[in-house]
């Protein structure tokens, strides 16, 4: 890509993925929202399409044969493009111009799960428990959020994990977990205990905790505001015993709350490219619906305040796709974004398309109100983007923690 711009290989990439959501997530949404199915299969339906699996196995291996750990486009997008940053924000932006949901049940597991695990997991684990998450093979869970640990996930995370002979015995509650109803694999993050300590001195881990195993309990599917396509449940640990080699990075001499913070990095960067869908896909149908729509024998797209609405749709998607570009950017030149940058992004694209998407709605009236437009799921998903990984107050936080720092 240019700095301002798709290249033609990669419009030509973005051609085939609206054709395959136009003909597949399309005409499966409605039962999706309405979770008479999950996701998994046509997520699956995706990976072959596009052989997403064979491009992620093969980035494994080129890691593996390097003796090292995948690179952060290899880790947390072998299936979402092959390691290839562009190709990963359009397969992004594509499904959630329809269905933002269904990319966060697929996010979730190949890239909040599984990349977790290739980021910080041994070579064995990476093949192990990674691999099968990124090609699709299983479905994976990233086990952070708790019932009275939200905003604050590592402070007042209650979650504990003490040794017992030859592995840990894993007792706490994790809620809102995308997924966490049908995973195979959870990613699962707990105060490691020893006698004596503080809590609030205890170090955090990973574990990767397996379904079926003895005192872990998958609850059923919440009931939620949007994002129906996404099963979201609880997670119930009761002494659940994990053998020592499930402890992610294979050793307890280094805490986890790095790795975790670069998860929250990536979740946070890559709110951008979901909210550009979204305010793609609400702009195209206010903008078609209002030159159509004769109130007093004139179409509503010439009154001007279905313009200011109108333009201030565009201009939310001119500066979140200039936040997508930037991060691109960076990426090509093996950086990244600051703290204080990622959460910007997140709070500023977040915002807009809530707005974008409630105009959309406002401005078709009764038929916005409506599912045959699908600019109410859009707003009721868009509104998820300004709470999960982070709520807006926090990011405001964050941003002013780090602008006043010595």
């Amino acid at each position: 890509m240019s700095d301002f711009g798709w290249t033609e290989e990669q419009e030509l990439a973005r051609r085939m993925l609206r054709r395959w959501v136009t003909e597949k997530l399309e005409p499966a949404t409605d039962a999706l929202e309405r979770c008479e199915v999950p996701p998994y299969e046509l997520m699956r339906d995706l990976v072959r399409t596009f052989a997403l699996a064979d491009l992620a196995r093969a980035s494994f291996e080129r890691a593996a044969a390097r003796s090292a750990a995948p690179t952060e486009g290899e880790s947390r997008g072998g299936v979402m493009g092959g390691g290839d940053a562009a190709l990963q924000a359009l397969l992004v932006i594509e499904l959630c111009r329809v269905n933002p949901g269904f990319f966060m049940a697929f996010g979730a597991s190949v890239g909040l799960a599984g990349g977790a695990i290739m980021a910080r997991g041994t070579p064995e684990q990476r093949r192990r428990f990674g691999l099968p998450l990124v090609t699709m093979e299983q479905i994976g869970a990233w086990g952070m959020t708790e019932p009275g640990a939200g905003s604050d996930a590592f402070g007042a995370m209650r979650t504990v994990a003490r040794e017992d002979g030859d592995g840990y015995l894993l007792s706490g509650q994790k809620t809102f977990i995308t997924n966490a109803p049908f995973a195979d694999l959870c990613v699962i993050y707990a105060k490691l205990a020893r006698d004596g300590d503080q809590p609030e001195a205890r170090p955090i881990h990973a574990f990767v905790v397996e379904r079926g195993a003895p005192g872990f309990v998958q609850g059923p599917p919440m009931r939620k505001m949007g994002m129906h396509s996404s099963p979201t449940g609880e997670l119930f640990l009761e002494e659940v015993r994990v053998p020592r080699d499930h402890l992610l990075g294979g050793e307890a001499l280094v805490a986890a709350r790095d790795g975790a913070r670069d998860v929250f990095h990536g979740e946070r960067t890559g709110m951008a490219p979901m909210a550009l869908g979204i305010i793609e896909r609400c702009l195209e149908t206010a903008l078609a619906y209002s030159q159509q729509r004769v109130t007093w024998g004139r179409p509503i797209a010439e009154y001007q305040l279905v313009q200011e609405k109108l333009a201030r749709m565009f201009m939310h998607k001119q500066n979140v796709e200039n936040l997508v570009w930037k991060q691109l950017a960076l990426q090509r030149n093996r950086r990244s974004m600051s703290p204080a940058e990622a959460s910007a992004t997140k709070l500023y694209s977040a915002r807009a398309a809530t707005e974008v998407a409630l105009d959309a709605v406002q401005l078709l009236g009764g038929n916005g109100y409506m599912q045959e437009f699908r600019v109410e799921q859009l707003a009721r998903d868009a509104k998820l983007l300004q709470i999960g990984g982070g709520t807006d107050e926090i990011q405001i936080a964050n941003i002013a923690r780090w602008l006043c720092r010595d």
